[in-house]
């Protein structure tokens, strides 16, 4: 898929999570509107996959792990607008008994998802046991992760990043939502993280940067991350970007990781997103 038209389904997927947390006052936009365009760039342009014939075990395909799993809505709308499901069934997001669930579950068996997330930390321990068994099974394709910045402050990412690297996991590639914001406030404030390039290079991985909003970087580190399986080392791209990137009032501020707009907010907000796809 081109540039233009990966613009049009991340417009419309925009549209989908913020009337998908409106319509039931819940859910967290803030941090899915910010990562749309990495979600948008990696299913319709660099993960290897089968939307038409989803399987578990992921053999011979690329596979990806969410594991801030609370930025459901834009994993979703990416599942449906790529084929995984219909995107009439984003209407039942956050409501009982469906597929859909606030963080992502595997009960109800929604396609294109491989495991329960959302108690943050997890993700990358998930993902290092998948990159290890397509190593094992002679499997050459790629695991790929995202995560929060705050997320970090588990100490659980940081043991699993020791075993990607002792374990040479270099058909690994973890992406880190660098946004600088979670629940509580800036994270600098909540507890600091410090010079992240330096400290995933001390833990012995592959680091690279990109604006998370340009889809064309994105394609090219990707690209580039790709290009550095042989070297032994599993790779993180530390991505900038923008909490809220789309709706004005929801940029530049922690306020809407967690937090639903009303009737007008929502209002205000569809008509700064293009209905490009057809809304659900």
């Amino acid at each position: 898929m081109e540039i233009k038209e990966m613009e049009r389904y991340a417009s419309q997927t925009r549209r989908d999570i913020v009337r998908m947390v409106a319509a039931v006052s819940s859910g967290h936009p803030g941090g899915s509107l910010g990562c749309t365009d990495f979600f948008t760039v990696l299913y319709h342009r660099i993960l290897k996959h089968n939307p038409s014939n989803f399987s578990m075990d992921g053999i011979g395909e690329d596979l990806f792990f969410l594991s801030n799993g609370h930025i459901s809505p834009v994993w979703y709308s990416t599942l449906a607008r790529a084929g995984y499901f219909p995107a009439s069934e984003l209407a039942t997001f956050r409501k009982l008994n469906s597929r859909l669930q606030g963080h992502p579950s595997i009960d109800h068996h929604l396609p294109g998802i491989r495991a329960a997330s959302g108690s943050l930390g997890q993700g990358l321990s998930m993902a290092i046991g998948a990159a290890e068994t397509k190593k094992l099974n002679n499997d050459d394709n790629f695991v790929f992760t995202l995560h929060g910045d705050g997320e970090l402050q588990e100490g659980q990412i940081w043991e699993a990043a020791m075993y990607a690297a002792g374990h040479k996991m270099d058909n690994l590639i973890a992406t880190i939502d660098y946004n600088g914001r979670q629940i509580d406030g800036d994270v600098e404030d909540v507890l600091s993280l410090g010079n992240l390039k330096q400290k995933w290079q001390a833990f012995g991985w592959e680091v690279l940067e990109v604006d998370g909003h340009d889809m064309q970087a994105l394609i090219d580190i990707f690209d580039k991350a790709k290009s550095l399986r042989g070297n032994g080392k599993p790779i993180v791209i530390l991505m900038k970007t923008e909490m809220g990137q789309g709706v004005d009032y929801m940029m530049g501020t922690h306020k809407w990781h967690g937090s639903a707009p009303n009737a007008e907010q929502l209002e205000s907000a569809l008509n700064q997103l293009e209905e490009t796809l057809g809304d659900y």
